[in-house]
């Protein structure tokens, strides 16, 4: 055990976030996302909600502040409704990045989230029910 370290997340989890650089992407991926399929790192994360890793996740990493955006959301398709996850996600991030200004968001549609996961450092597959939870971090600086 190390101080300071949020218990949810895993070793092999931090190693991934240390390894990360600028400008690197990490995908929370709910529980239908075909990880596996789609991108050769893929960590398991199974019965942990999105809201909970990524409020650990911004305890360590910082967000990149010389892209034009912080995160990424899968947008939702047709009369879909915007998933209250989102508002959750929202005021995690904004409460982690307070000193760092307002997190810029981009929607990426559902068929090009899919083609843009084989290009990010790494997938966590968590067991997030909410649909369209999927949630992309860009690693910053310190």
């Amino acid at each position: 055990m190390l101080r300071h370290i949020p218990a949810n997340l895993s070793p092999e989890l931090v190693r991934i976030l240390m390894e990360m650089g600028h400008g690197d992407e990490i995908l929370l991926a709910d529980a239908n996302f075909p990880g596996h399929s789609l991108h050769p790192r893929t960590v398991r994360a199974d019965g942990l909600m999105i809201p909970d890793l990524l409020r650990s996740i911004l305890t360590l990493m910082p967000l990149d502040r010389y892209s034009d955006y912080q995160v990424a959301l899968m947008e939702t398709v047709g009369d879909d409704p915007r998933p209250e996850v989102w508002d959750v996600y929202e005021r995690i991030w904004n409460e982690a990045e307070s000193a760092a200004g307002p997190v810029a968001v981009r929607r990426i549609e559902r068929m090009a989230f899919y083609e843009h996961t084989p290009s990010l450092y790494a997938v966590v597959l968590t067991g997030e029910t909410a649909l369209y939870g999927n949630l992309i971090l860009k690693k910053g600086v310190l």
